[in-house]
Order: structure tokens, then C-alpha cells, then sequence
């Protein structure tokens, strides 16, 4: 991360950068610590609309503000990159989120924003919302009673 060089800063007054309990910050052009886990890109997404990201950046498609599904990033899309702009903040509208997300849900969330361009591997990565596929999940069906065909057994 550069050093800072100016006392103005994104976000709150004093903000703390990370908890107490941070994780290690991987090498850019490393793994983030949940890359390769399919529950914490799903607990990922699910603070991704917690926390209401999607306000702004809506479900990685891009709104106020910018899409997470290019190859567009100002700000870099190696996971420390990603680490360090939600916790700092950006300057034109990106709130600083350190002291305010647990570090650990902070990762999640990493992982979850780089399965939205594909970086991640296809086992790991969360499906899409039932309400943005193009047919209804099987959990969501109807159910149905087996008719009788007529074949003869």
C-alpha cells in the first residue's frame, strides 16, 4: 500500500485502517484467504447486501457506482487492492468501511466482489439470485404430482 500523503483522508475522522484481529494482507498479485472457499464467497455475497453495496455498485453491473464485472478497476482488482478500498475508502463516493466491518466479513467480501469478474475459480464462485435467473430455481418450483402416462408396466 503507498504511503499516505496528505492528513485528508476517505471516510470518518480517525477511522482505523483494520481491527485488532486483521487478517494478513496477501502480496499483490496473491490470493485473497477465502479464493478458494465456496461458503465464504456465499457469506461474501450475502454482505454484499447486507452492508447494501448493491445501492451503489447494484449487483456488480455498475450504478452510482462503478461495475465490479469488468476489467475496468481504478483502484486495482488484486485482493489486497480490493481490501484496501473498502476499508479506506475512495475518494468521489466510496465511504471508508474500516472500524465499521469485522476484517474477516471484510475478505468475504473481497472474494465475493472478484467472483463477480470471474477471477475466481468456477467451483468456488455463488450463483446468481433466484429472482435475476432466466427460469425459476428447482427449489422454487411448483410441485407436482407424477401423472399417469398410460404405458403399461
Amino acid at each position: 500500500m503507498p504511503p499516505r500523503e496528505s492528513d485528508l483522508q476517505p471516510g470518518a475522522a480517525g477511522a482505523p485502517s483494520a481491527t485488532p484481529t486483521a487478517m494478513a494482507m496477501p502480496p499483490i498479485g496473491g490470493q485473497g484467504p477465502y479464493d478458494n472457499n465456496a461458503w465464504a464467497v456465499s457469506e461474501g455475497k450475502r454482505l454484499y447486501t447486507w452492508y447494501n453495496c448493491a445501492g451503489c455498485h447494484a449487483n456488480g453491473g455498475g450504478g452510482m457506482g462503478p461495475p465490479l464485472m469488468d476489467d475496468q478497476w481504478t483502484y486495482g482488482g488484486e485482493p489486497a487492492q480490493i481490501h484496501a478500498t473498502i476499508v479506506e475508502g475512495r475518494p468521489n463516493g466510496m465511504p471508508s468501511f474500516g472500524g465499521k466491518i469485522p476484517d474477516q466479513q471484510i475478505w468475504q467480501i473481497v472474494a465475493y466482489v472478484r467472483s463477480l469478474s470471474g477471477q475466481l475459480p468456477k467451483d468456488v464462485r455463488s450463483t446468481r439470485n433466484d429472482h435475476m435467473s432466466a427460469h425459476p430455481s428447482d427449489q422454487a418450483r411448483r410441485r407436482e404430482s407424477p401423472k399417469d402416462s398410460g404405458v403399461p408396466q
